[in-house]
């Protein structure tokens, strides 16, 4: 059984990491290299960066902060936020990045995905869906949550697998920021009509949320910002616990 993956994300803005509830009221969380140094030490399995208005103000991600944290880590990073094409991917990877990650470009032009995992191999290439909860469908948004979307996540991600993608990063917008825990149910579904493996992102409030992703969410990864940004528990400790739950991880 493969381990299962804990990730730290950075979500940055203007040059600091922010965090916020449901995609809003955003505050600030510290400089994204020294948090990610010590995400690194501490023994996180990855690394994500997330330039979150990089697509709204139509400008690339930011390659100085990208080029900062990479020099601190020494596990895969992945970074997502404004890339839109070819060119921006490269500048990603030149900057540091193992892995990009795509959302309303990948919606937008879906090919795109397919050329990408031909250039890097479909382990570098992630799709972030954001998704709500509406009676039993999980309808999709754009433009870091502000935009609705006719797709289904779903339906998404199975035609996302199919066009190259190799990991879906899901986040539950209901829950992003409000530590009520991962959206298992939205996951599972998601889980369960893919072969490749699914990042869960939104909610994580306690240890035992991670538990719980892991067993009836079915993830393969689990991403959170606020439980790691504010030091409210360490990640061995964490890890320790999933361990003693019969969880396979790294530690």
């Amino acid at each position: 059984m493969l381990s299962k993956r804990i990730i730290a994300c950075l979500d940055v803005r203007d040059g600091q990491v922010v965090k916020g509830v449901r995609f809003e009221g955003l505050r600030r969380a510290g400089d994204p290299a020294e948090l990610a140094a010590r995400y690194n030490t501490e023994g996180i399995d990855e690394v994500v960066i997330l330039d979150i208005t990089a697509t709204i103000e139509k400008r690339p991600t930011m390659a100085r902060t990208v080029s900062a944290v990479a020099r601190e880590i020494f596990i895969p990073l992945t970074v997502g936020g404004g890339i839109r094409s070819e060119e921006d991917a490269d500048a990603a990877v030149e900057a540091g990045a193992d892995k990009v990650s795509l959302n309303t470009a990948a919606l937008e032009h879906p090919s795109l995905l397919t050329t990408l995992a031909g250039r890097y191999g479909s382990q570098a290439v992630i799709v972030a869906i954001d998704a709500k909860r509406v009676g039993d469908r999980y309808p999709v948004f754009s433009h870091s949550g502000t935009r609705g979307t006719l797709r289904d996540a779903v339906e998404w991600a199975r035609e996302a697998a199919d066009r190259g993608a190799g990991e879906i990063l899901l986040t539950s917008i209901d829950r992003d920021g409000t530590r009520q825990g991962f959206q298992c149910e939205m996951t599972a579904a998601v889980s369960s009509a893919v072969s490749i493996p699914v990042i869960a992102s939104g909610g994580a409030g306690r240890i035992d949320d991670f538990v719980e992703v892991f067993t009836a969410g079915r993830a393969d990864a689990a991403l959170a910002a606020s439980i790691f940004h504010y030091a409210e528990s360490s990640v061995r400790r964490l890890k320790e616990t999933l361990r003693d739950h019969g969880i396979p991880v790294r530690l």
